[in-house]
């Protein structure tokens, strides 16, 4: 279930908190390019809200990825930490 309130993040911040781009300006350009959806909906500003709950379809990298954000993160941290905040749900095959 998504949550519609409670805390959030910038969809740049939390693609940089979570490993996924080098940059914040990636992760901007990442977005405004399509490469990102945001429960099956194209993410086209960088500064779109995220929330736990969220589902986020990754169209760069060598496959799509899907993933269910579990935490928004307060730091770009350790590969381990990083990974505490989502869940891989992409499907087999």
């Amino acid at each position: 279930m998504v949550e519609t309130s409670g805390p959030a993040i910038r969809l740049d911040k939390w693609l940089w908190h979570a490993r996924f781009v080098k940059t914040r300006g990636l992760g901007a350009d990442y977005a405004e390019r399509g490469r990102v959806r945001l429960n099956g909906q194209p993410a086209l500003k960088a500064h779109q809200n995220i929330r736990i709950g969220d589902v986020l379809t990754l169209g760069f990298g060598p496959k799509p990825r899907v993933v269910r954000v579990l935490g928004l993160g307060e730091r770009r941290g350790p590969a381990p930490e990083a990974q505490m905040l989502y869940e891989d749900i992409t499907p087999a095959g």
